[in-house]
């Protein structure tokens, strides 16, 4: 009589053992570069379907500070990196036009200086413009200032200096680093192959996808499939019909130009987002050149038009031929369906205000690894997987439609659009505590902290009509003195700071910077 399996034995039956992604780009070579390395040791097989003929969006170049932690989980060295991605550093976003022509701000990767007594500064700064004082709560933030002056440094680990208050991130070839995460995870075993899906194959009892099948008849199977096809959806809603949410009624537009440029004047470590007649154009410097590009609505501005106000607004000679997409801003009603999970603009996709394409493919892998399934894929880690990550596209969306809103530009139709807009209730409530009061409403599940809300909110002119009570609990003199010596301590420290591009080039990171030095 054959001996019955142990409960181990069943238990590695069920577990996943073969992975099948399919596209490649950023979120297809970044699930593989996670997956491979979280999963190391594992009898997983990860294989990774693209097809050059498809290509990818690739204007995903600059990123948040959690892209960091990525980085590190994988051991990746940042001169290496940066060497391979032609990156620079990044403090922060710097808009322009948003509240008001002529209007400019920096959200910063920081604080608005020191809380005291446990209460946020920007209070004590609205109890000093309410007593007449004048200045800028940006003279409080060290990564604000240091941008200004295209200044950068890695932060102090003396947590009591200056220097240690904010984060940073990256501003990179988001096709090279698809290439430098694609070296990463074939070197630890992931299988690339090179192919188009045109067929997919479901289990006539479970309604999984079986099998996909590329255009030169080869067939692949896998437990649990990864879609990283873009826009189309090509596993999540081509085969499964997952259902698409379009939000375009708050986040409206839905096309982009976008072109490189040569790079000219201070290599600043910052992204700038100018507002214009429609949409926003970006700009972001990278070694080699500056990637720039306009976001706009098609139903206020047209195609030509929208690439003719972006060719008119640069700084510097364009270095190919402006390239067009479309899109629709919106989630997937199910980003993890049957065995089948959408990473990426497959899931979804909220224009890129404030880089956060990179950093929800991010949010995707971490959710998966944190509930990575076996092949009973059940119920309850499916729908919890689904709640968070509609959670972080919802605080997302709130954020950037927070921009549009935040705004006193009725000077065309597109931003009087936003002037009457009825709000998510998420958004509005956070809004009408903020300005009754100052208080930022924190999120269990959100990507933007407080200091961020407090820096679009005040910096597109949307104060508070109070402010901690708390704030008065210390005097007038030394309030003054306080906020005299953190506004000195900010400058001393950004005055001792090297030069952004020179410091990229001494750390040993320099890519286009080091060549153009040695030709100089």
């Amino acid at each position: 009589m054959p001996a019955k399996p142990s409960d181990g034995a069943r238990a590695r039956a069920s577990e996943i053992t073969s992975i099948c992604i399919v596209g490649g780009g950023t979120a297809g070579w970044m699930t593989a570069a996670a997956l491979a390395n979280k999963l190391k040791g594992l009898p997983v097989t990860i294989t990774l379907i693209e097809s050059a003929e498809i290509g990818t969006v690739g204007v995903g170049e600059a990123t948040l500070p959690h892209i960091r932690a990525f980085n590190v989980a994988l051991g990746i060295d940042e001169a290496e990196l940066m060497r391979a991605t032609e990156a620079t550093f990044k403090l922060g976003i710097e808009f322009c036009d948003w509240g008001r022509i002529g209007d400019r701000y920096i959200h910063p990767f920081g604080d608005f200086g020191p809380a005291i007594d446990g209460v946020p500064f920007y209070h004590y700064w609205l109890r000093l413009q309410a007593a007449g004082a004048t200045g800028r709560l940006a003279d409080y933030s060290f990564p604000i200032v240091a941008a200004e002056h295209s200044r950068f440094q890695h932060p102090s680990p003396d947590l009591d200096r200056v220097e240690s208050t904010f984060g940073y991130a990256y501003q990179f070839d988001a096709s090279l680093y698809a290439a430098f995460l694609r070296r990463y995870a074939e070197k630890h075993g992931v299988e690339r192959h090179e192919g188009k899906v045109v067929d997919t194959v479901l289990d006539g009892q479970t309604g999984f996808i079986d099998t996909i099948t590329l255009a030169d008849g080869r067939a692949i199977k896998a437990d649990l499939f990864v879609d990283c096809s873009g826009f189309r959806g090509l596993l999540i809603e081509g085969a499964l019909a997952s259902g698409y949410d379009d939000w375009s009624n708050w986040l409206p537009c839905n096309r982009a130009v976008a072109v490189p440029t040569q790079s000219r004047g201070p290599l600043g470590p910052f992204t700038r987002a100018t507002a214009r007649t429609a949409g926003w154009q970006w700009r972001i410097p990278l070694q080699h050149r500056v990637g720039n590009g306009h976001v706009y609505c098609n139903s206020f501005i047209s195609d030509d038009d929208a690439e003719r106000q972006l060719v008119e607004n640069l700084d510097a000679p364009m270095q190919a031929t402006p390239r067009r997409l479309s899109f629709t801003t919106g989630r997937r009603r199910d980003f993890w369906k049957r065995n089948v999970v959408a990473i990426g603009l497959a899931g979804g996709f909220l224009e890129p205000l404030e880089s956060t394409s990179i950093h929800l493919i991010q949010d995707g892998i971490t959710e998966l690894l944190a509930l990575f399934p076996d092949r009973g894929f059940d119920a309850p880690s499916i729908a919890e997987y689904n709640r968070r990550m509609g959670l972080h596209y919802e605080r997302v969306r709130d954020f950037l439609l927070l921009h549009y809103v935040a705004t006193q530009r009725d000077d065309t139709p597109f931003w009087r659009h936003f002037r009457a807009l009825k709000l998510p209730d998420s958004l509005q409530q956070k809004i009408d505590a903020w300005t009754t009061r100052g208080y930022v409403i924190p999120y269990e599940f959100g990507l933007f902290l407080p200091p961020s809300w407090v820096a679009v909110m005040m910096g597109q002119n949307l104060m508070p009509t109070g402010h901690d009570p708390r704030a008065h609990a210390i005097g007038d003199a030394a309030l003054i003195a306080r906020a005299a010596a953190i506004r000195e301590s900010v400058a001393g420290a950004v005055r001792a700071t090297p030069d952004h591009a020179d410091y990229i080039r001494r750390m040993g990171g320099a890519g286009s910077l080091s060549r153009a030095a040695t030709a100089a």
